[in-house]
C-alpha cells in the first residue's frame, strides 16, 4: 500500500508544514514588533490621521479578502485553481500568524483555518480533498465578521468617520462589476478598478502576474504617498500661518506691557 496516497499521511504532512510556517511567521512578526528600528515605525513616514485611515482600510481589506476567498472557492474555474490555492494558503497563514492563540476558541480556529484543500493541490494533486473544503469555507465567513467587528471597534474607539466604508463598498462593487461586464479575471479587474479610481486610466497594466501585482503596488503606493504629501503641505502652510499670528499677538502683548 502506497503510504503517500493515504489521507492520514497527507493530512499529517500538510498540518506539519502549516505549523512550521506559522511558527516562522510568528517569530518574524515578534522580531518586527519588538524592533527599535525607526524604518519599521509607520509614524516616521505617515501623519497620524493617515495611519488611522490606513488601519481602517486594512481591516476592510482583510474582511474582503476572506469573502473573496469563499466566493472564488465555490465558483472558480479550473484555470483559476493554481492562483486561488496559492492565495488561500497565504491568507490562511497570515490569519494563523496574527491570531491571538490564548483562547480555546482561537486554538480551534487555528486548526480549522489550515487550507488542506489548497495544500493538497500543490503537494498531492487532489489525492486528499478537492479545493472546495466545506470546513475551511465557513471559517472564512467567520473571519469576515471578525475583521468587520475589529474595523467597527477601531473606528468607534478612535472617534473616526465611517466614510471610508462607503468608499470601500464602491470599490468592491466596481471590482465585481468589472469582472462581469468586461469579462476579466479577478486580478485584471482589480488592476482596472485601481487605475480608474486613482485616475490612471481604465486598462490592465502589465502582461504577467508579477507585472500586474507591481502595477497595483505602484498605483496604491503612489495614492497613499500623494495623500501624505498633500496633508504635510497643508499642515506646513497652516503652521506657518499660525506662527505668524502668534508672533503678532506676542508683539501686541509686549507693547501693551511696555505702556
Amino acid at each position: 500500500m502506497d503510504i503517500v496516497n493515504q489521507p492520514i499521511f497527507q493530512f499529517s504532512v500538510e498540518l506539519i508544514i502549516f505549523i512550521v510556517l506559522t511558527a516562522v511567521g510568528v517569530f518574524i512578526l515578534d522580531k518586527i514588533r519588538n524592533s527599535d528600528n525607526r524604518y519599521l515605525n509607520p509614524q516616521e513616514f505617515l501623519p497620524e490621521d493617515e495611519i488611522h485611515t490606513l488601519r481602517q482600510v486594512f481591516y476592510l481589506i482583510l474582511m474582503s479578502l476572506c469573502f473573496v476567498t469563499v466566493l472564488y472557492t465555490l465558483i472558480s474555474t479550473k484555470s483559476d485553481i493554481p492562483y486561488l490555492s496559492f492565495f488561500d494558503i497565504c491568507l490562511s497563514l497570515y490569519i494563523a500568524i496574527t491570531l491571538d492563540k490564548s483562547s480555546l476558541k482561537n486554538k480551534i480556529l487555528l486548526i480549522i483555518i489550515v487550507p488542506f484543500g489548497s495544500m493538497s493541490y500543490f503537494f498531492f494533486g487532489y489525492t486528499l480533498v478537492g479545493l472546495v473544503d466545506f470546513i475551511h469555507v465557513p471559517v472564512f465567513l467567520y473571519f469576515v465578521k471578525y475583521y468587520y467587528d475589529k474595523f467597527n471597534y477601531y473606528t468607534e474607539s478612535n472617534g473616526l468617520s465611517l466614510a471610508i466604508l462607503l468608499l470601500f463598498v464602491i470599490i468592491l462593487f466596481s471590482f465585481f462589476l468589472t469582472q462581469v461586464t468586461e469579462g476579466k479575471n479577478p486580478l485584471d479587474a482589480l488592476v482596472m478598478v485601481s487605475n480608474a479610481f486613482t485616475s490612471n486610466g481604465y486598462a490592465v497594466l502589465g502582461n504577467s502576474i508579477p507585472g500586474k501585482i507591481n502595477s497595483l503596488f505602484l498605483v496604491w503606493g503612489g495614492y497613499v504617498i500623494s495623500g501624505v504629501a498633500t496633508a504635510s503641505l497643508t499642515a506646513a502652510i497652516l503652521i506657518k500661518h499660525f506662527n505668524k499670528r502668534v508672533e503678532k499677538l506676542e508683539r501686541i502683548i509686549e507693547e501693551g506691557s511696555d505702556e
